[in-house]
């Protein structure tokens, strides 16, 4: 692979505890403006520890946060972070028409960019959703001018996921646009034979050793590890939603574990964000089609 000495990439998806997928069964969109936000608490302790470990990270953001809480996303850019785009209302791609896709994106960059001041190249769609039969999406995105997406999730999921996606940084040819298109899976680790992302929820409920064990093999492999966490996983003591049982266990299960075991993580690793190695990217990423 050519990917030799790879720095891994650190990745939030700046979202508030009322958007989690699995919340909308029990949680209106038309109340979130209502909830108790908990977004600028979480973020600033995440900017705390990166600071601390003077890691870089790639922040994809909603822009109803963005709207909602600018403040939040100058405060990332103003710490040296990439801001990139996780669309506008977290929607999924299954709950969108290309021209309703085409404006999320489109009106998700444009706000980023306006608070910034710096141009927005990266996208991650809600729940990972450019799944197979959605890869009309990746032309969009080129003709959006993005140059990159981490929306492929190489898991098999009745809900979400590419199986047969590369688990390494590639580029997407897109034909009708005469374009590629790098994307950045998540780094996934196999326990008891499932295939599941190495961040989220596993860094919570599964022993540290297996994500840190799938960063080392990221690492014997010559390719950059990718982990996620959303800012709401860094709370304990966010308001508690009447739900499922299944659903309370995975939300709120090990929320203390968060933090200490970011800093080991970052502790061991180093760390940046996708647009600093982007380049480098571009011109070593081995091609696939879409």
């Amino acid at each position: 692979m050519p990917f030799a000495s790879p720095r891994h990439f650190f990745t939030v998806n700046v979202e508030d505890y009322f958007h989690e997928r699995a919340l909308e069964p029990y949680v209106a969109r038309a109340s979130w403006a209502g909830r108790p936000s908990r977004i600028e608490r979480n973020v600033d302790l995440l900017l705390g520890l990166l600071a601390k470990h003077e890691a870089r990270a790639t922040f994809f953001t909603l822009g109803w946060i963005a709207e909602h809480h600018p403040g939040v996303v100058r405060a990332i850019a103003r710490a040296g972070h990439e801001i990139a785009s996780h669309g506008a209302t977290h929607r999924r791609l299954d709950e969108l028409s290309p021209e309703q896709f085409r404006d999320e994106v489109r009106s998700s960059k444009l706000l980023l960019e306006d608070l910034t001041g710096t141009q927005v190249v990266g996208f991650r769609a809600p729940n990972f959703s450019i799944v197979p039969g959605s890869e009309w999406a990746f032309d969009v995105l080129l003709e959006e001018s993005y140059e990159y997406d981490s929306s492929r999730l190489p898991i098999d999921r009745p809900s979400y996921g590419s199986p047969i996606s590369p688990r390494y940084p590639h580029a997407v040819r897109c034909e009708s646009v005469g374009a590629s298109l790098v994307e950045i899976p998540l780094t996934t680790l196999d326990v008891m034979g499932s295939r599941m992302p190495a961040g989220g929820a596993s860094l919570r409920h599964l022993p540290y050793a297996a994500v840190r064990g799938a960063f080392r093999a990221a690492e014997r492999a010559g390719v950059p590890g990718v982990f996620y966490v959303h800012p709401w996983e860094m709370d304990p003591e966010q308001p508690r939603i009447p739900m499922s049982l299944a659903t309370r266990m995975r939300h709120y299960g090990g929320l203390a574990r968060t933090a200490p075991r970011l800093g080991r993580l970052l502790e061991e690793f180093q760390f940046g964000s996708i647009a600093s190695a982007l380049p480098h990217l571009v011109q070593n990423a081995p091609a696939i089609a879409a």
